[in-house]
C-alpha cells in the first residue's frame, strides 16, 4: 500500500508542476497506472478554477483562454511539447528521419501550427460548453490519459532509450490497465447519480471518449510504427482537444 501511494504522488510530480515531493515519498516506476486519475485530479483543479472565473463574472471567451493557460501551466507544457515535436517529425517525408527530427528541441513551422490548433480547439470548446463545464474538463483530461496508457500498453516503444521508455517497461499487464480503467465507473456514477444525466448521454460520452483516445494512439502508431515520449504527450493533447469538441455537440 505504501508503494502504491508513493507511486501516485510520483505520478503527480512527473505529470504536473504541483510540488508534493516535499511532503510525501515518491515512487516513479509504476506511475503510468495512475494516468487517468491524474486526469481526474487535473480536471477537478481546472473545474475549481473555472468556477472561480465564473463567480467573478469573466466573459466566456476570456475565461476559456485563461483556462487553457492554466491547463498548460499545471502540466508544465509537458504534453504540448510532445504535440509540437511530433508534428515536426511527421512533417518529414522520409520516415527514417522522423525520429531524428523529433529529438530536436527547437520547434519548426509544423510544430507551431499543431500547437496553435490544439490550443485553439480547446479554447473554442471550453467557451461553448455552458453546462457542467467541470465534468467536461474531468472527462477530457482522464480519458485522454487513459488513451496514453493504452498506447503504452498496446504499441512498441520505437527508441531504445528515452523519457518514456520506463513507462512501458514498468507496466504490469493486464492488472495496471484494469486498475486504471476503473475510473470509468467513477465517472459514470458521478454523471448518473450526481448530475442526473440520462443513460443515453452517458453512453454516448463513454463511447465517444474511448473511440477518440484509442484512435489517436493508433494513428500515431501507424505513422511511426510505435510510440515515443513525444507521441505519448501528443496523444493526450489531441485527445483532450477532440473530446472537448465532441462534448460541445453533446451539450447542445
Amino acid at each position: 500500500m505504501k508503494k502504491l501511494i508513493s507511486s501516485f504522488f510520483g505520478a503527480i510530480v512527473f505529470y504536473t508542476i504541483i510540488p508534493v515531493s516535499d511532503f510525501f515519498p515518491l515512487e516513479f516506476n509504476k506511475i503510468a497506472r495512475w494516468l487517468p486519475y491524474i486526469g481526474i485530479f487535473l480536471g477537478c483543479l481546472l473545474g475549481l478554477i473555472a468556477e472561480f472565473f465564473t463567480l467573478i463574472d469573466i466573459p466566456s471567451l476570456t475565461k476559456a483562454v485563461l483556462m487553457v493557460c492554466c491547463w498548460i501551466f499545471l502540466t508544465g507544457g509537458l504534453h504540448l511539447d510532445g504535440v509540437m515535436d511530433t508534428a515536426d517529425g511527421l512533417a518529414v517525408q522520409n520516415p527514417e528521419k522522423r525520429l531524428e527530427v523529433m529529438r530536436d528541441s527547437n520547434s519548426g513551422a509544423f510544430g507551431v501550427m499543431a500547437g496553435i490548433m490544439v490550443i485553439a480547439l480547446k479554447i473554442a470548446s471550453i467557451s461553448e460548453i455552458n453546462h457542467y463545464l467541470w465534468i467536461s474538463l474531468i472527462i477530457s483530461a482522464s480519458y485522454a490519459r487513459w488513451g496514453q496508457l493504452m498506447a503504452i500498453a498496446l504499441y512498441p516503444y520505437v527508441r531504445k532509450e528515452g523519457k518514456g521508455v520506463f513507462l512501458k517497461e514498468n507496466l504490469n499487464l493486464p492488472i495496471d490497465v484494469i486498475f486504471s480503467s476503473l475510473f470509468m465507473i467513477m465517472l459514470i456514477i458521478t454523471q448518473y447519480f450526481w448530475l442526473n444525466q440520462s443513460l443515453t448521454l452517458i453512453t454516448l460520452t463513454l463511447l465517444m471518449s474511448i473511440i477518440i483516445s484509442l484512435f489517436i494512439g493508433w494513428w500515431f502508431y501507424k505513422q511511426l510504427g510505435g510510440h515515443t515520449g513525444d507521441t505519448y504527450g501528443a496523444t493526450v493533447e489531441w485527445s483532450e482537444a477532440l473530446i472537448l469538441c465532441a462534448l460541445t455537440v453533446l451539450n447542445h
